[in-house]
């Protein structure tokens, strides 16, 4: 499975911005897509998870309000629109899908098979 994400740039808080992220190869395997974060000199942080054919989502304690996470099932896509962006929100945000086995908790990286390549998310004052 390949993943590839795209929508950062450069924003001024306050603004919106969504990503995009779609999959391709094998992604009949792919059962929860989701993003995850990760400053500079900080840990990859959780943001938010979506069950592929489900309903279900999932989102980090930090972004509960203002991140929404969606999806396409028919294309395997899946997408997070970031309202009111603040400076602590400036990272690069990662894609990753998991296959459904559970080997770990869905807001770990450790649960994640596979990973994007990122897209940078920049905002300024």
């Amino acid at each position: 499975v390949q993943l590839q994400a795209s929508g950062g740039g450069l924003v001024q808080a306050g603004e919106s911005l969504k990503l995009s992220c779609v999959a391709s190869g094998r992604t009949s395997i792919v059962f929860n897509m989701g993003w995850f974060r990760q400053a500079p000199g900080k840990e990859r942080e959780f943001v938010a998870a979506i069950n592929m054919g489900g309903a279900g989502t999932l989102y980090g304690n930090s972004v509960k309000g203002r991140f929404t996470i969606s999806k396409d099932d028919a294309k395997t896509a899946v997408y997070l629109q970031i309202d009111s962006l603040k400076l602590e929100d400036t990272a690069v945000y990662y894609c990753a899908a998991e296959d459904g086995d559970g080997h770990a908790p869905l807001n770990s990286a450790e649960a994640m098979d596979y990973w994007g390549k990122g897209t940078q998310v920049t905002v300024s004052s």
